[in-house]
C-alpha cells in the first residue's frame, strides 16, 4: 500500500491508513467508524491539535471567536470550502477564546486567521476573511 495516506480522525484522533485512490469514497475511521473526511469543518482544541497535525493531508485551520463579526460572516464560506476540498485538504476550526494558550502558541494576532499545515508544519498564513474564490485561489497557490 505505497499510495496509502495516514489521516487523523477528527472525532477520536486515531490514525487510519487510506489508499489515496479511495479518498473520495467517504472513508471511515478504523477505530470509531465515523467519517474521516467530513464535508464540514471540525472543531479543534488544545487537546486534539497535536494529533490533527499528523497525517498526509494538509490541514487548514480557521482561528475564530464567537464575538467576531467577520469570523461569523466567514463561517459559511469556510463550510463551503470544506465540501469542495474534501479529500484534498482537511478543514478545522479553533475557537481562540476557548483555547487561549494554543492561540498564543500559534501567534494569533488577529481573527479570523487561516493557517495551512503540511506534515505538521505551518506552510502558509492568511489573516482576514476571504470570499470563496479568493480562498480557493490562495490554497491553489499553496499547492492544495
Amino acid at each position: 500500500m505505497s499510495d496509502a495516506l495516514l489521516i487523523p480522525c477528527p472525532h477520536c484522533n486515531g490514525l487510519s491508513r487510506i489508499p489515496a485512490a479511495r479518498l473520495r469514497d467517504a472513508p471511515h475511521c478504523g477505530r470509531c467508524k465515523q467519517a474521516l473526511l467530513p464535508d464540514t469543518p471540525f472543531a479543534l482544541s488544545q487537546a486534539s491539535f497535536a494529533s490533527q497535525l499528523k497525517g498526509d493531508l494538509p490541514l487548514l485551520l480557521d482561528v475564530w471567536a464567537d464575538w467576531c463579526g467577520p469570523c461569523r460572516a466567514f463561517a459559511p464560506t469556510f463550510a463551503q470550502a470544506a465540501r469542495q476540498l474534501r479529500g484534498r485538504c482537511r478543514l478545522g476550526k479553533l475557537d481562540s477564546e476557548a483555547n487561549p494558550q494554543l492561540s498564543t502558541q500559534l501567534g494569533i494576532r488577529s481573527i479570523p486567521s487561516l493557517i495551512l499545515f503540511r506534515q505538521g508544519r505551518e506552510v502558509a498564513r492568511q489573516s482576514g476573511a476571504l470570499a470563496l474564490p479568493q480562498l480557493l485561489a490562495w490554497l491553489q497557490q499553496q499547492g492544495v
